[in-house]
């Protein structure tokens, strides 16, 4: 594996084009500059969800977990299990901090669905009380996002190849789906067009397969991947009505058959996006118009090894807070790539840390961007690394915090 001593990586030079560009960056980077004040000065609170049943490899969770965060050392520690609720692989926390949303990936809710479950946050200890549970609209959702306002919750539903906008009412609680959207179509060949020598990674071309659903960085579109049909679906989103319309732009955008795209991440810029596929283990580069929501494809990289051969899974892509590198997560290769960001958004590649756990389903950088924590889905823990905010390398801080099957980590400051 590719260690943290490598070179300095400069600092990027005039990479935004446009004057509206330039502004929505400096208004990016003081949010999250301020966001980060707020965490070192302030309480930090990690919910990370877990699988509880026999879905997709392991059943060791009990729930959702919720940790105390330290700002200094990134550590998480004195563990308490506050909602037992099935399968909460995905979770997202309401933009007024009062309320947390946890997808249910089940395929028996109400006889024929997953579910959605809306928890409110106790603002002295972070504890969860349940308010309600709503259908998902399909079977086995994957991945659930908040729009901006906090009015509405996209789902994606991975088993079911199924999308849908729940309304969240005053108080909280999830309303019925006010839009629902099949994926509906051919899907793409068995084995990725791009994969390594050797790859096996053959799991998810047999039907639609909607994987990850969220809002662009104005609010005004609404981006969905398949992995099963090799699309990014793009929707005008209404945000009065919550309804998703196909975009005038380009409302399908085809990835190579079989590559399987599964999760995004947009740059702070607004204008460039980063997609990661699962069967092919790729990244592939984008632009993207906020105006209209077209995407070109500018560049696709590996995000293994140059050289690697056999099968590997990619689960979780993020961008840094200051727009100058990528992460990646690689599942049995068992690490996260590392890319630097070039003044043009193309990627390099500059090396790689293994995750020193199985299974990196996902992984989240923390509220401070000092660090970065690994769910290792396969040895039941979260693994913690330092970010070289100068050089993007990740350091491993000999920190594991034992959690059964961990889905995903996410935090409240």
């Amino acid at each position: 594996m590719t260690n943290g001593n490598l070179p300095q990586i400069n600092t990027r030079r005039d990479f935004l084009k446009t004057t509206a560009a330039l502004a929505l960056a400096h208004s990016a980077l003081g949010r999250a500059q301020g966001s980060t004040s707020d965490a070192r000065n302030g309480k930090i609170l990690a919910y990370v969800g877990t699988y509880t049943g026999s879905s997709d490899g392991g059943s060791n969770g009990e729930g959702i977990y919720l940790f105390d965060v330290d700002a200094h050392t990134g550590e998480l520690s004195n563990r308490r299990l506050v909602a037992k609720t099935p399968n909460p692989s995905w979770l997202a926390i309401h933009p007024s901090k009062k309320y947390l949303y946890a997808i249910n990936e089940v395929t028996d809710f109400q006889g024929h669905s997953g579910s959605v479950s809306a928890f409110a946050i106790d603002a002295a200890s972070g504890g969860l009380t349940h308010l309600n549970t709503v259908s998902s609209e399909g079977a086995g959702p994957a991945h659930m996002s908040l729009d901006a306002a906090g009015r509405f919750a996209f789902v994606a539903n991975y088993a079911g190849g199924t999308i849908a906008v729940l309304p969240i009412h005053a108080g909280g609680s999830l309303g019925s789906a006010v839009d629902i959207h099949h994926d509906t179509g051919s899907v793409g060949a068995k084995h990725a067009t791009s994969a390594p020598p050797g790859s096996f990674a053959i799991s998810g071309h047999d039907a639609p397969h909607a994987h990850m659903i969220s809002a662009d960085p104005q609010n005004k579109f609404v981006l969905s991947t398949d992995l099963g049909q090799d699309r990014i679906y793009v929707y005008r989103f209404d945000s009065a009505s919550g309804k998703l319309t196909p975009s005038s732009g380009t409302p399908v955008v085809h990835l190579p058959t079989g590559d399987g795209p599964r999760h995004f991440a947009f740059h702070p810029n607004g204008h460039w996006l980063y997609t990661l596929q699962e069967e092919a283990s790729t990244i592939a580069f984008f632009h993207y118009d906020p105006a209209s929501g077209s995407l070109s494809v500018q560049q696709t990289i590996s995000s293994l090894p140059a050289g690697f051969a056999g099968t590997n899974f990619g689960s979780e892509i993020h961008v840094s807070q200051d727009g100058k590198f990528l992460y990646a997560a690689n599942r049995l290769h068992n690490s996260i790539a590392i890319c630097a960001i070039e003044s043009s958004g193309r990627l390099r590649h500059i090396g790689e840390a293994a995750t020193m756990g199985d299974y990196p389903r996902n992984f989240a950088i923390g509220p401070t961007h000092d660090f970065l924590y690994a769910c290792d889905q396969r040895s039941d823990c979260i693994t913690l690394f330092r970010v070289n905010r100068g050089t993007g390398m990740l350091s491993f801080t000999g920190h594991y915090t034992p959690v059964g099957t961990p889905a995903m980590i996410t935090f409240l400051v």
